[in-house]
């Protein structure tokens, strides 16, 4: 059977080519279908309790409460704690719930930003009530890692002595934030989880859109129009402040909390005094705590501005959002995030939309994991992606600055979020020089020793995504996404978007340095006279009617052909079984001479490639040879099928023996022949390509 990962990965193409996945058709998360699951539960008159998040100690997760309150924890219905409960009272606000025992602001904090997009808001929390429908089955929306996911719970909520554990509403009979919180806990994989972390990251499951962060230490030029135009957009914005001595959210003297998200409510130019001063609007999650310095509630610069303005805006009250000056916003934050659908706010107006283009791929140790360019030798072997830009659009002409915005992110390969252990990722682009052109294919080491990257990424970030805005004139660019150190295997969606119109493609084949012929049939030294001798000495093994099964050709390969070049014991009977499969033309499950002196061919060729590609000279293939040896023997190998090779003909050491190199060839050889004769010259398409992978690894 295939590996249940690469069946996966196929079935996701599938779906995302399928549009199962977008907003307006999610995939079901844990397979769990809302529509189905409470239609059971109307006709069987039950309420629904989640076995995939069950209300019990394993959801809430470790290390979170103390043992005492965890005892105390008693999961209850909305019914259980008021008598009206109701899922919205009068819309939606920032105002509407507080934090709990989780420390985890920046998901309240964005929460915060969320309820200034209707639009967005409704694509996360789909209007639901406690009507006569009610069977206490919820669901919620949130992008993951490139698909758009409906996210099914139950309602019941963790508990102290009646009171909410977690996030809570001001009016205690109102139930959205807290069943919010409850379904992304449950993509997290529990609430303990959730504790801890940055405002982007929601941000961005709550959009699936363009994340920007700004370094507010070294803020940009032009950063009050870039917010001006964000918040007049559909655009969400949190931000932080810098952690102090300890991890604790201390309060500064000034009403600032340290290591704290915020969510940025609004941007403001009024007129003081015949000035104009620049005013931000800042909102605490906790609910309370407010700054206390100029332009705080109770600041006497407020009598400085109209009364118009100051009745519009100001706003007395302890509930966490005040206003201060973008310079005091600048000294006391340290990072900025902007998310939005689309950049199409930075040229000051939605006349110049952004395409964009989406790609996910995998570094794997040993063979697409080549590391930064600290590692030249290797950096050629991760997966590269070449761009082809052409001009501008007429209705961007007119603008300036960067046309192009790159994120790279990578997925998690834990479910539970605090298990998750992010690598330091970035990228380089390269521009295409003239004599590259017309290169096919991945490009090779001496590309890298000869050209330096147009652009680069600061740092190698130990980041879910990184960024970077880019301004590139007119023509072809190699995108590489790499890890900071070789051999890391991690999964990442590499994201393209430009203001003019590009041709995207993934160079994942082998290069064409001295490539090879595919060997031929009567390619070798080996004359008729050599074919004699060989078919007398197949005769002495051969049965009676000149043929061999798989036990004879085990002997025959094991005790004679390659005798003292093997370092596993040589061939098993089911790679024997295999290439009489491969190589019976006649179809009778044996080898007659013909069919063996064809196979004893390539067994002969296979092997010399695999000790003048084994550089190491270890008598075994290392990972990162594989490729070469592949080319060697006529082939392209895209990046995708040479992870799935080096999976299935692999040792957990690393390497790849004889034995395992030529079954690998030999069916990599038939296959590529079965599925370029039913692709006809044209591109596989995608239910080939999946029969072609899945045939490589049984």
């Amino acid at each position: 059977m295939p590996h249940p990962g690469v069946c996966m990965n196929i079935i996701n193409a599938r779906h995302l080519k399928d549009g199962n996945g977008i907003v307006t058709n999610p995939q079901k998360f844990l397979d769990q279908d809302f529509e189905q699951l409470k239609q059971y539960c109307m006709i069987k008159r039950v309420r629904y309790i989640d076995d995939m998040f069950p209300p019990d100690a394993r959801s809430i997760g470790t290390g979170l409460l103390k043992a005492d309150d965890l005892k105390r924890v008693e999961w209850l219905r909305p019914h259980k704690m008021v008598p009206n409960p109701m899922f919205e009272v009068d819309g939606v606000s920032r105002f509407d719930f507080g934090q709990g025992m989780l420390g985890n602001c920046w998901f309240l904090a964005s929460i915060g930003a969320l309820t200034f997009q209707d639009f967005i808001l409704r694509q996360v929390v789909p209007h639901q009530t406690f009507n006569e429908e009610y069977c206490g089955i919820f669901h919620f929306r949130f992008w993951r890692f490139g698909r758009w996911v409906d996210v099914v719970i139950d309602d019941k909520l963790p508990t102290i002595n009646g009171r909410l554990v977690f996030v809570h509403s001001k009016d205690p009979t109102e139930f959205w934030p807290a069943l919010l919180e409850k379904a992304y806990a449950k993509v997290c994989g529990s609430y303990s989880d959730m504790n801890a972390g940055t405002p982007a990251e929601a941000l961005v499951d709550f959009t699936g859109g363009v994340h920007m962060c700004i370094d507010l230490t070294e803020p940009p030029p032009h950063l009050w129009e870039l917010m001006c135009r964000a918040g007049q957009s559909k655009s969400l914005m949190g931000c932080g402040t810098p952690q102090g001595a300890t991890s604790a959210n201390t309060v500064l003297p000034n009403g600032i909390v340290q290591g704290h998200a915020y969510t940025v409510t609004g941007v403001k130019e009024m007129t003081s005094q015949g000035q104009p001063v620049h005013l931000v609007r800042l909102w605490n999650p906790w609910g309370e705590k407010e700054w206390i310095g100029d332009w705080s509630d109770k600041s006497p610069l407020w009598q400085t501005v109209s009364p118009q303005e100051r009745e519009m805006f100001l706003s007395v009250a302890d509930n966490g959002e005040f206003w201060m000056t973008l310079e005091d916003f600048c000294r006391f934050y340290s990072d900025l995030d902007i998310c939005c659908l689309c950049p199409d706010f930075l040229d000051g107006n939605t006349s110049c939309h952004w395409k964009t283009s989406f790609y996910e791929g995998r570094w794997v140790a040993g063979t697409t994991a080549g590391g930064c360019m600290n590692n030249l030798d290797l950096f050629w072997t991760n997966p590269q992606y070449q761009v082809k830009i052409d001009e501008v659009l007429s209705e961007c002409s007119g603008k300036q600055g960067e046309n192009m915005l790159v994120s790279l992110m990578q997925k998690p390969d834990k479910r539970n979020r605090r298990l998750v252990q992010n690598l330091h990722i970035g990228f380089s682009v390269f521009e295409v020089v003239l004599q590259y052109k017309s290169l096919k294919g991945k490009f090779p080491a001496s590309f890298f020793n000869k050209n330096r990257p147009v652009y680069q990424t600061k740092t190698y970030a130990n980041a879910r995504e990184v960024m970077g805005f880019l301004m590139l004139k007119p023509g072809e660019y190699l995108i590489v996404p790499s890890t900071f150190n070789p051999n890391e295997t991690a999964t990442f969606i590499l994201t393209i978007l430009s203001k003019s119109e590009t041709h995207v493609h993934e160079n994942s084949d082998g290069h064409d340095h001295e490539q090879e012929e595919a060997i031929e049939e009567d390619k070798g030294t080996e004359n008729e006279e050599n074919d004699e001798k060989k078919k007398i000495f197949f005769r002495q093994y051969s049965d009676k009617y000149e043929e061999v099964d798989a036990e004879q050709l085990q002997r025959l390969l094991n005790e004679n052909i390659l005798k003292g070049d093997m370092k596993s014991g040589g061939f098993s009977i089911d790679a024997c079984r295999s290439m009489v499969a491969l190589m019976d033309t006649s179809v009778t499950g044996k080898l007659n001479g013909e069919e063996f002196i064809r196979l004893w061919k390539r067994v002969v060729t296979y092997t010399d490639i695999f000790f003048r590609t084994d550089v190491s000279k270890t008598g075994t293939l290392l990972l990162s040879e594989l490729r070469n040896a592949i080319m060697a023997s006529g082939k392209r190998v895209s990046d995708d099928m040479l992870n799935l090779l080096a999976l299935r003909y692999g040792a957990s050491s690393g390497h790849i023996t004889l034995e395992s190199f030529i079954s690998m060839v030999l069916r990599f050889d038939c296959m590529s022949q079965i599925f370029g004769q039913l692709s006809n010259g044209m591109n596989m398409t995608l239910l080939e390509s999946e029969w072609m992978y899945l045939s490589m690894y049984t």
